[in-house]
């Protein structure tokens, strides 16, 4: 599913390699985690774009539910520090 996202999200940003992507696995649940460089923010963060990401990867999971998040890389890293202490 991690490909199939970078597959929709690199061609539409300007820094394709700062995309990453993360997944969170529960019981019949799929929470997927795109972080974007901060000048692509904007691009992906787009009603329409998101809708269109989402719709594509809820078909692609079947009866998995699939969720996307498009996550702030200074909110993330944030979490991240928190994480840590």
């Amino acid at each position: 599913m991690e490909d199939l996202i970078r597959h929709l999200v690199e061609p539409a940003v300007t820094n394709p390699e700062a995309v990453s992507i993360s997944a969170v696995e529960g019981d019949d649940v799929l929470l997927l985690k795109v972080s974007v460089d901060e000048a692509d923010h904007e691009i992906i963060a787009d009603d329409r774009t998101m809708r269109s990401i989402r719709t594509i990867v809820s078909a692609a999971a079947g009866s998995t539910k699939a969720s996307v998040e498009l996550v702030d890389e200074a909110e993330e890293d944030a979490a991240e520090d928190d994480d840590a202490e």
